[in-house]
């Protein structure tokens, strides 16, 4: 299966890791990845698979192109995007796979995953998203 960008993630489900640049003379992260000549400044480096949810909201409306989700303005399903903040590596964005939005609470434990979309062609395409990770649940 396509997926959304090169050197974005690795793996899969479970096994999904989120790919960071480490910058080669100061040590810090940038994520994505960073592409074409200043990649050549960084070593690739797999981020953490868990996390914890440092904020968030739902988006309730289609959002303006070039937007490529599913459904148009009748039937759009609203989604929850947030930041989750890997322990001592980064806060990443990112889409939050929910069924229900009034469960998330700030400092849930969270784990990236994949899901897929279809692009404008209906094809299918593989994209990171988070999940909350119910095994380690932060009380």
């Amino acid at each position: 299966m396509k997926r959304v960008a090169k050197q974005l993630f690795e793996g899969e489900g479970d096994e999904t890791r989120l790919l960071a640049g480490r910058n080669k003379a100061d040590g810090r992260l940038k994520f994505p990845y960073p592409i074409g000549p200043e990649s050549e400044y960084y070593d690739l480096v797999p981020l953490s698979q868990r996390g914890s949810l440092w904020s968030w909201t739902v988006q309730r409306f289609r959002p303006k192109p070039p937007y490529n989700g599913r459904g148009d303005e009748s039937d759009f399903t609203p989604y929850a995007v947030g930041y989750i903040e890997l322990p001592g590596q980064l806060i990443v964005e990112g889409r939050i796979i929910a069924s229900d939005f009034d469960e998330l609470r700030i400092g849930q434990s969270m784990r990236v995953t994949t899901e897929a979309y279809r692009d404008e062609n209906g094809e299918p395409v593989l994209t990171y998203a988070f999940i909350p990770n119910h095994k380690d649940m932060i009380l």
